[in-house]
């Protein structure tokens, strides 16, 4: 490798040597501050490293990797989503027994793992980052094993995640023999003179979808995502909900825009059969839920319904819609299950909808935060989530895709009822008799550090929904240099 190649890998190599110089501290000695100031900082060091990539074009490290726009522009949001993840970890586990230190190894491993993933140009790179990702959030998912639907919540992930790895395996396997390279380029000149897709690799990237469905968590592979959510740690439901699967949707964005798939009806058709069957399935069955976290996750469900709808539309507007929403899910996600984190106490996290009974009553300014998260991803206006449901609206109606528009219409209304049963819940007042809760069992300093995360994500949640041009020109500027 060439003095170029290093500085184009320098985020991946920062989180590489932050891993290594974590597990020389924990062998020194323990402590809990100290592992989580040297993860910020690497989170932070690698963020830094982008700004010399921001001008690069294309920048190749055959076989595997190709560094663009959209690699940085992807890898930039997954490392200040993870520090977010990160500074709402140190104030959920700092009041816990477990031993702490190595789940930071952990967050760092699945989040170089979503970095591999969005500038894969090779399935070998694709498989690795997934496999880096996946491998660390067994642990992740299971990591407080004093309870007893962690681990299960732990055991459900690794059995489903490695039936989904073996349909990756052979769907590749069968491109392969197909078309003679696991390049995401070669792929898509052995099949640019297809108009319909031989049968042998359109079953190669049926198992393809499979996996990569399974670990977006759609219909009908979603079946892991409710009881993983309940089970796991609140900040690692935020890390799942949101750096693993924009990590496997950059991926899917690069490979779908490189082989040209909206050309082929069959692959066509199955995105859209997927894209209905999450929106209904997602919102229906969150109606049902009384638990938060399963509330939330049958929410994830609809919500990369509503991505795919933009996904399908397939051009440059199409990326920017997805883009855009994802920024906009990542925070209003990450803000939810910070909220989640920060009520949570030694014995279990709040996940129930009595724990939210007259938030507002008992703490205003926590409830204020959660009732701008929920109506964001019920698309209220001035709020990020609903100029990014917006701009998927425009790009499935640009591109004539009117099956997908109405049903993104029809379940964002069904999705609004559940949303404001929670905040009807946290508006009730309290009852005369209740016991006064304990404002925070936490110590001031790392008290106010979660509000500030809070406070800080909720502004952006505004800001966004106020004044998305910002963003949008930030996306322009790097997005599409990448796609061919």
């Amino acid at each position: 490798m060439t003095l170029n190649d290093f500085q184009h890998l320098m985020p991946l190599l920062i989180l590489t040597f932050a891993v290594l110089i974590t597990m020389l501290v924990i062998a020194v000695g323990r402590n809990h501050k100290i592992i989580y100031v040297i993860t910020a900082l690497s989170f932070l060091a690698a963020f830094g490293s982008l700004f010399e990539l921001k001008n690069v074009n294309r920048y190749t490290l055959e076989p595997l990797f190709v560094i663009d726009g959209f690699g940085v522009f992807y890898i930039g949001l997954i490392l200040l989503t993870a520090l977010l993840i990160s500074m709402l970890s140190y104030a959920y586990f700092e009041q816990r027994e477990e031993r702490k230190e190595e789940y930071y190894i952990l967050l760092i491993l699945a989040t170089i793992g979503a970095c591999v993933l969005v500038i894969s140009k090779h399935f070998a790179s694709l498989f690795l980052g997934l496999e880096i990702l996946s491998v660390a959030l067994y642990s992740l998912i299971a990591y407080l094993r004093t309870r007893e639907r962690s681990d299960e919540a732990g055991i459900k992930y690794l059995i489903l995640a490695a039936f989904s790895s073996a349909f990756l395996l052979f769907g590749m396997a069968l491109v392969y023999a197909s078309t003679g390279t696991m390049e995401f380029a070669g792929i898509a000149r052995a099949i640019s003179g297809f108009q319909e897709l031989p049968l042998l690799l359109l079953t190669g990237f049926g198992m393809m979808i499979v996996g990569i469905g399974f670990k977006l968590s759609v219909v009908p592979f979603h079946m892991w995502a409710p009881d993983v959510y309940e089970g796991a740690p609140a900040p690692v439901t935020a890390f799942i909900a949101t750096v693993s699967k924009g990590g496997v949707l950059g991926v899917l964005i690069r490979f779908f825009m490189e082989v040209d798939g909206h050309r082929y009806p069959t692959l066509v058709l199955i995105f859209t059969i997927i894209a209905v069957a999450s929106m209904l399935a997602g919102n229906l069955l969150a109606l049902l839920q009384d638990n938060v976290k399963r509330i939330l996750a049958y929410s994830s469900i609809a919500h990369l319904g509503y991505l795919l709808v933009a996904f399908l539309a397939g051009n440059e507007m199409g990326v920017e819609a997805v883009t855009f929403y994802l920024v906009a899910y990542f925070i209003t996600t990450v803000g939810a299950f910070g909220v989640i984190a920060m009520l949570s106490d030694t014995e279990r996290d709040a996940e129930g909808l009595e724990d939210y009974r007259a938030l507002l009553w008992r703490r205003p300014w926590t409830a204020a935060v959660f009732v701008a998260m929920l109506l964001s991803l019920a698309g209220i206006p001035l709020t990020a989530g609903f100029v990014g449901k917006f701009y998927i609206l425009a790009a499935g109606v640009n591109t004539q895709l009117w099956l997908l528009v109405l049903m993104l219409v029809l379940n964002s209304v069904i999705g609004l009822f559940y949303y404001i049963r929670i905040v009807a819940v946290m508006f009730q007042q309290p009852e005369a008799d209740a016991a006064i809760q304990p404002r925070s069992r936490l110590r001031p300093s790392i008290y106010l550090a979660s509000v500030g995360t809070l406070t800080v994500l909720a502004l952006l949640l505004v800001w966004i929904g106020v004044y998305p041009s910002g963003l949008l020109q930030v996306i322009d500027g790097l997005l599409f240099n990448p796609l061919p």
